[in-house]
């Protein structure tokens, strides 16, 4: 009894060491960001760069992706650039995919409500939740080449029921309500079921399409001609007004520059060390 005693206070003990440890190297992590004790500049740079790569997720542990981005890094990392006097604006680096349509609404919305003027700026991709985010900066920025757009909705699978028949694997449904394992892959989907998820999918459509109509100040019908899912490259995206101009940092920097009224030379990025970073 004594020794089982032992046993589970050591346990106990070495479970709180590891969570002050998580805690201590989440704290060294985002304060080693930016190789600072506090706050983002170090004295000498005046825009936050915060870069958005990869998938957007509402939490960690979703998928097998390898480079993931939440809306609770997101608002720390804001809170922290508008609590810093010394950071008179935010350049954020998008790279990203998609994701789930919250998560990117919840992003989209921090950089809406920010204090500081909030820059875009799309490398690679920038597309559905990924756009989304994008599409909520105060100026967008692309490269000509940039992957823009994806305006759609996706909730496609693969189905395996057939594999399974095959392989004398048989799906033994106990549920309670009608519709709890619809989209199982281990079983066919009903017409009605489809439509049901169909319906779903319209939904968040069009809600997609009025964020953006609303984010990008354009009329609703111009974002429904482009809202195909389809990707465009960001010079399609100029002419489409999915973006506000083409270029890359120096670009970016030329815009806050007349934004904030400061020569260009005064605008200073605080770099960021991807190294340090927990997405």
């Amino acid at each position: 009894m004594q020794k089982t005693f032992l046993r589970e206070t050591a346990g106990a003990i070495m479970k709180s060491v590891v969570i002050v440890l998580t805690i201590v190297v989440v704290f060294v992590s985002l304060t080693a960001l930016y190789e600072v004790e506090s706050g983002i500049s170090d004295g000498t740079c005046n825009i936050a760069v915060l870069p958005v790569e990869g998938a957007i997720l509402p939490f960690y542990g979703i998928g097998d992706f390898d480079l993931i981005i939440t809306p609770e890094v997101v608002e720390t990392f804001m809170d922290a650039a508008e609590g810093d006097i010394k950071i008179k604006a935010v350049l954020t680096e998008i790279n990203s995919p998609g994701g789930t349509p919250v998560a990117s609404q919840r992003i989209a919305e921090r950089f809406r409500s920010s204090e500081l003027p909030v820059v875009g700026l799309i490398g690679d991709i920038g597309a559905s939740g990924g756009y989304m985010v994008a599409a909520a900066t105060d100026y967008l920025i692309a490269s000509p080449m940039s992957s823009v757009g994806s305006i759609g909705v996706n909730m496609s699978y693969l189905e395996e029921s057939e594999k399974n028949e095959e392989e004398g694997l048989t799906y033994v449904q106990l549920i309670a309500g009608k519709y709890k394992d619809v989209g199982s892959p281990d079983r066919a989907i009903t017409d009605e079921e489809k439509a049901l998820l169909q319906a779903d999918l319209d939904i968040v459509h069009n809600l997609f399409i009025d964020l953006i109509a609303l984010y990008r100040g354009l009329d609703r019908d111009a974002v429904v001609a482009v809202a195909d899912g389809s990707t465009m490259l960001g010079v399609t995206a100029k002419e489409a007004k999915l973006v506000d101009g083409l270029g890359g940092r120096a670009e970016a920097k030329a815009i806050l520059a007349t934004t904030l009224e400061m020569d260009v030379k005064d605008i200073v990025f605080c770099e960021y060390d991807s190294g340090f970073f927990l997405f």
